[in-house]
């Protein structure tokens, strides 16, 4: 049983694509290979098969190795609710609140869960592959680290270190990640892969002669930028869109400070009929045909804030001049009447007004439920697919008018009486193309192409493997896997 590690100069160096990566050519070759991220801190989740929740880049990973996500594959799971205060997850549940100094205390709990998680992965699977966290020459994070080399030197595997050429710098990214390792640890790096390269290979290569002969570590590759590519962030907002023609759907989405799940709208942002406008802090809200509040790790602090914004004056005038309103899991608590939360789950215990646009009120209950499901819109009948992740308990007379029926019998979210205003709980629904065409039509476009997303996503995950083969030293990638 093999474990090699990828750990990354910096956030967003390429860690989760080159997991990715590896995971899909490895599968090719008949290869049995898990995906394993010890900690993650990230606002998007997905829902596993064994009912717990993980990091989403996670999930992709297991699609690219043909398994289903399990909580095993992320065991430890922050999800930030403040600036210094997260919601800790261990092996899928939620166990409860930390500040930052809290937290490093409890690291050493969470390294059994890591552990534990570790050890089933490796009696199940031959190869383990390991994404890290951030950077492993973060000075101050090092005591009781579990992300990255505290995990590697726990259990003895090698790790391939990752930079992004892109944002320049990276010899001396690779050099001083290396310098500000200890002896120990930078025996465990055992190759370099330079990510995201753009021009002629030739005139890096005295540089990469160079690295070879400082440091004595190979480079495994130089893995190019692709264009036209797309991975589910792990936390960062992705706001690129392709040009489009033609007719074109208008939406605008609030960016609160606690987003959370915002690669539900990647499907809409990837969609060639459909205009997305993310509107930070500061900005007016735009002028749409549909505004969709998203999901919220805070959503009575995110609710205070789109009001200090102004956002709620900006969706009434939308509305009474016919443009639709969706809202998605806090989205929809945040259309009702009311949210309470008086286990102080998401900050101070209390209550706070909704905006009232649905006969409806929730309140957050410890017991988070975690559900993948199936159904069909009221719209159209459409089927459709989706996870839920929510504290929140709902009840009122807008549910009498539901705008998911499930499949196992239960009703989900509101659409009211004058089909202005939609809300659901599901996570994912715009990756269903019924569902999203249907959508689409509801918020005014005429004729529409649809999407299929997971073919798209599939698609991305195919190129990946091919730039292993093509790019990588996939004889030295193999000794390293035990192959």
């Amino acid at each position: 049983m093999t474990t090699l590690m990828v750990q990354g100069t910096t956030s967003d160096a390429g860690k989760s694509t080159l997991v990715t990566a590896l995971c899909r050519w490895l599968r090719r070759q008949g290869v049995a290979v898990a995906p394993f991220k010890p900690q993650n801190m990230a606002l998007n989740s997905a829902v596993t098969a064994d009912g717990g929740e993980i990091g989403r880049a996670q999930a992709v990973q297991a699609q690219a190795c043909h398994l289903a996500p399990h909580t095993d594959m992320n065991p430890v799971l922050l999800k930030p609710n403040s600036d210094t205060g997260a919601q800790i997850i261990i092996h899928g549940r939620a166990v409860r609140s930390m500040n930052a100094a809290a937290y490093h205390d409890y690291k050493r709990v969470a390294m059994q869960a890591v552990l534990a998680s570790h050890q089933r992965l490796s009696a199940a699977y031959p190869v383990v592959l390991v994404e890290g966290a951030g950077s492993p020459a973060e000075i101050n994070l090092r005591a009781n680290d579990i992300a990255n080399m505290g995990f590697a030197e726990a259990v003895d595997c090698p790790v391939i270190l990752v930079a992004d050429i892109d944002r320049g710098g990276v010899f001396a990214h690779l050099v001083g990640t290396l310098e500000l390792l200890s002896a120990s640890e930078r025996a465990r790096v055992k190759g370099f892969v330079i990510n995201r390269f753009r021009g002629d290979l030739a005139l890096l290569q005295p540089g990469l002669d160079w690295l070879q002969q400082r440091t004595g570590i190979p480079v495994l590759g130089v893995l190019p930028y692709l264009m036209d590519f797309h991975l589910e962030a792990e936390d960062a907002i992705d706001t690129r869109q392709a040009a489009k023609r033609g007719e074109r759907l208008k939406v605008a989405l609030p960016v609160l400070p606690r987003i959370s799940n915002h690669t539900d709208f990647d499907p809409l942002r990837l969609h060639p009929q459909v205009e997305l406008s993310f509107v930070g802090p500061g900005q007016a809200m735009p002028a749409a045909d549909l505004i969709i509040l998203p999901g919220s790790k805070s959503v009575r602090a995110d609710l205070a804030f789109l009001r200090a914004q102004g956002w709620d004056d900006a969706i009434a005038r939308h509305l009474r001049y016919g443009g639709k309103l969706l809202g998605i899991c806090g989205g929809l608590q945040m259309l009702g009447q009311r949210l309470s939360d008086p286990h102080a789950l998401e900050g101070a215990a209390g209550s706070s007004a909704g905006l009232g646009l649905l006969a409806l009120e929730t309140v957050l209950q410890p017991q988070k439920q975690l559900r993948n499901v199936r159904g069909r819109l009221s719209l159209e009948d459409a089927v459709v697919s989706g996870y839920e992740i929510h504290a929140g308990v709902t009840a009122g007379a807008a549910l009498a008018r539901p705008a998911v029926r499930l499949d196992d019998g239960r009703c989900d979210g509101a659409i009211s009486a004058d089909g202005q205003v939609m809300g659901t709980y599901l996570h994912g629904l715009f990756e269903s193309p019924p569902a999203c065409a249907a959508l689409l039509r509801w918020a005014g476009l005429g004729e529409v192409v649809e999407l299929d997303y997971h073919a798209l996503r599939e698609r991305d995950i195919e190129r990946l493997a091919d730039q292993v083969e093509a790019h990588l030293d996939t004889r030295g990638l193999r000794a390293l896997c035990g192959l």
